[in-house]
């Protein structure tokens, strides 16, 4: 049983192995063959016995397409027969063709191998040829370099070098010649850097005995221009001469003075020599040309900066007498310019070897002590004379390194100083000014009674109202005296300002400049000073505090005008980007902020005066009927001055009004929780409630328009609240509903609550304010113990809380 088993199982393998012989290339068969015996024991005679029967089965199969196809097989085997003889006569035709053929390609075949010699040959002779080639070239750049260094052409030498580096040894460098050649390269490179060296400290000891003529010369050529510039000024002064010195230059005097300027130009537009005529640089760009190419361009930058530096130093060393004459400040200022007129040509036509930084930081070296040796030494100017020329020279040395680059602020800051000083006796001699005025002014406004009085208003001060000029007279104008004197005092100041401006020779551009800064000064010092002592000077009152606001209001929408007088003036339009605007604004809004806050300051005094008035009967015991006095002379007074403030910008008189019954409302509830005050009776209470309802009607009555809904009676809510408790008794809703968002007497605090109940309970003790009630007096006065008990407790918790 086991065999037959086994018998089964084998058979679909041996056939599956037939198959694949049968259907697989014979490359393939190989590993086929190798399965039947790797696999079980008599595997091998079982599939070969399988093997014969699948032979047999072909060849029966075999047998039977032979006897199927056999007629057809000899009917194949007799049309060959016919066509044996045709073949045997093509072959033998195919024999003599190829016999023919061989003889005939003997002779080309000897052809073809002279031709592959001749090849030969000629590729021989290119490549020699081709070799040549990049020898010569070699060859005849080495030439070159030679005739270079021969002719002292080093940078054009160095390149060469390069060349023959990069390009032309790298093709010949198997050869001797070439060694010889990269090895002599390094030596040719020192002599000339040594070469080069020299020629630049030769330059650089040269560039200081020149310094005195370049400067020189850059400084005339500003002068000229300067005095061109100025003669163009002069003449277009001719329109706004009024505004300099109040008389017209002749319009015939500007044309000659101009074309006086315009002739001497031109006689020294053939004189004038730049830096490169007085200067021959060509030994810096050797020499950073070869630095450059060599890699070395940091050492000879170094090296450079470094001198330049030391000649700085020496260059910025004054002598001990330059103070006595005009010539030692000049000698000075042209070394300088000479210096850095050297600096920025170097800087300009190469690069890296002076950068932008590397001036700056000399510049701003040399500038500091510049400024520090100007400082001491003109400080022992006492020539008036010299003094303007040294401002001349200072002038014309800051516009010619300007005209470089250099900046010179702190040059013009130092001619500032000058100016300052006349600036400020100007400004004490303007602030007495402004004092005269102010103490002249009677802070009301101005009135006019005709058109004459009118157009002479108008014609001092620039004010523009419509409506005014549509009510017929007598009319009044809204500022007071001061304002239109303040305006012209200032134009008058402006005047005095232009002329030491016009002696600096400055372009209009920086005259205006000047004039603004100066006139801002007037207006954020002098006059702004002026203004605030004026302010806070006991005299002045609540009715002048609204005038001098009204006054600073129309003075700084004057400010307009003022800048288009200066524009007048220098014919600079507002619209420049570096136009100084005036500071009108935020000085004469701070003024108004100061009246506002002493309006505040002041009407809350005044509130304090009436207060302070006031003379309850705190153990009455009933009311009078009516508000107390005081408290209706107080609001009468609030009435009658929230009127004048009708003429305030509104949101002023509404914070004016909101802090006055503010500030009534917190002295009405100190008086309420003064520490003094040990007694309050009920009738006291409904007394003080009074008033406070007349407190309120005067904040409903919209005192001062503009506040939205019940505002201003929010003023006096903790009183209204507070009072409102007391007058009904109503501690059960306040206990129960206390720390609710919705509490009917959410502003009433337990400590204001227990402070004025305690007074109560006092009075109640000696006075009984319950008498109508004495059946039940024990109760109500436990009533009481038990509220303060809350009370106190509530306190005590806020206390814990806090």
């Amino acid at each position: 049983m086991a065999e037959s088993s086994e018998g089964l199982g084998t058979v679909p393998e041996h056939e599956r192995i037939l198959q694949e012989i049968e259907s697989t290339d014979t490359a393939c068969v190989g590993p086929t063959l190798r399965s039947v015996y790797d696999d079980q024991p008599n595997a091998h005679k079982k599939f070969m016995e399988k093997l014969d029967a699948c032979i047999r089965n072909h060849d029966k199969e075999i047998e039977k397409m032979c006897n199927f196809h056999h007629q057809g097989f000899v009917d194949a085997i007799t049309e060959l027969l016919k066509v044996r003889t045709d073949a045997e006569k093509l072959k033998v035709q195919v024999t003599d063709t190829n016999r023919r053929f061989q003889d005939a390609g003997k002779e080309v075949i000897v052809h073809t191998e002279d031709i592959i010699r001749c090849r030969i040959q000629q590729r021989n002779i290119t490549t020699v040829v081709e070799k040549l080639q990049l020898c010569l070239p070699v060859l005849e750049m080495y030439s070159k370099l030679k005739e270079q260094m021969s002719a002292k052409r080093y940078y054009s030498a160095l390149k060469t070098m390069e060349q023959l580096e990069n390009v032309y040894f790298p093709r010949v460098s198997q050869y001797r010649f070439c060694q010889l050649m990269i090895e002599n390269l390094p030596k040719l490179r020192e002599d000339i850097k040594e070469i080069s060296m020299s020629d630049l400290k030769d330059f650089l000891e040269s560039i200081r005995k020149h310094s005195d003529k370049i400067g020189e010369t850059a400084m005339k050529q500003a002068q000229h221009q300067k005095t061109f510039s100025v003669s163009l000024q002069k003449q277009n002064n001719v329109k706004f001469g009024k505004y300099i010195n109040h008389d017209r230059i002749p319009e015939e005097r500007n044309e000659v003075v101009l074309k006086h300027a315009l002739e001497e130009e031109d006689e020294n537009e053939e004189e004038v020599l730049t830096v490169q005529d007085l200067v021959d640089f060509s030994p810096v760009y050797r020499c950073l040309h070869i630095y450059s190419v060599l890699g070395d361009e940091e050492t000879f930058e170094n090296y450079y900066r470094k001198q330049r530096k030391k000649q700085a130093r020496l260059v910025l060393q004054p002598q001990s007498s330059m103070h006595e004459t005009v010539d030692g400040y000049r000698r000075y200022f042209t070394q300088i310019v000479g210096f850095f007129v050297v600096e920025d040509h170097i800087l300009h036509v190469t690069q890296g070897l002076v950068t932008r930084a590397y001036t700056d930081e000399l510049w701003n070296m040399a500038l500091s002590k510049i400024i520090a040796v100007l400082r001491a030494h003109s400080s022992y100017c006492t020539d008036p004379d010299l003094v303007l020329e040294l401002k001349n020279l200072i002038v014309i040395f800051a516009d010619t390194l300007q005209g470089y680059g250099f900046p010179v602020n702190r040059l013009f800051d130092l001619l500032f100083e000058i100016r300052d000083q006349y600036n400020e006796t100007l400004l004490k001699k303007w602030t007495g000014v402004f004092r005269d005025i102010f103490e002249e002014d009677n802070y009301s406004p101005i009135p006019i009674v005709n058109e004459e009085e009118y157009k002479s208003v108008i014609s001092k001060f620039p004010f523009q109202d419509p409506d005014l000029e549509k009510q017929s007279f007598p009319k009044k104008f809204p500022m007071s005296q001061s304002v239109p004197h303040i305006y012209i005092q200032v134009k008058e100041f402006i005047y005095a300002s232009l002329k030491f401006s016009e002696s600096l020779h400055r372009s209009s551009t920086e005259i205006d400049d000047m004039l603004r800064k100066s006139t801002n000064l007037l207006l954020t010092r002098t006059l702004s000073g002026c203004l605030l002592n004026l302010i806070r000077k006991p005299h002045i009152g609540l009715t002048e505090l609204v005038q001098i606001i009204i006054n600073t209001t129309h003075l700084e929408q004057a400010c307009k005008y003022l800048e288009d007088f200066i524009t007048n003036i220098t014919n600079i339009s507002q619209e420049t980007v570096h136009t100084t605007r005036l500071y009108g604004l935020s000085t004469f809004k701070d003024a108004r902020h100061a009246a506002e806050g002493e309006i505040y300051t002041k009407l809350n005094q005044k509130i304090d005066e009436f207060v302070q008035l006031a003379d309850y009967d705190w153990t009455m015991s009933e009311p009078d009927g009516r508000a107390s006095g005081y408290l209706m002379d107080l609001i009468n007074f609030l009435r009658s001055i929230f009127q004048v403030f009708t003429h305030l910008p509104g949101k002023v008189a509404q914070t004016a009004c909101m802090s006055a019954c503010q500030h009534l409302s917190t002295s009405l509830m100190q008086m309420l929780l003064d520490s003094e005050l040990k007694q309050i009776s009920m009738g006291a209470v409904q007394q003080f409630n009074l008033d406070v309802i007349q407190c309120e009607l005067f904040a409903s009555s919209e005192p001062v328009p503009g506040f939205q809904g019940d505002t201003l009676q929010l003023a006096f809510i903790d009183l209204r609240q507070l009072l409102d408790l007391f007058m009904v008794w109503d501690w059960s809703t306040y206990l129960a509903d206390y720390g609710q968002p919705a509490s009917k007497y959410l502003r009433v605090n337990p400590n204001t609550a227990l402070t004025l109940l305690e007074k109560m309970k006092d009075t109640s003790k000696k006075n009984n304010i319950f008498a109508q009630f004495r059946k039940n007096d024990r109760d109500k006065q436990k009533l009481i113990e038990t509220v303060v008990k809350q009370l106190r407790s509530l306190a005590n918790g806020m206390s814990q809380h806090t």
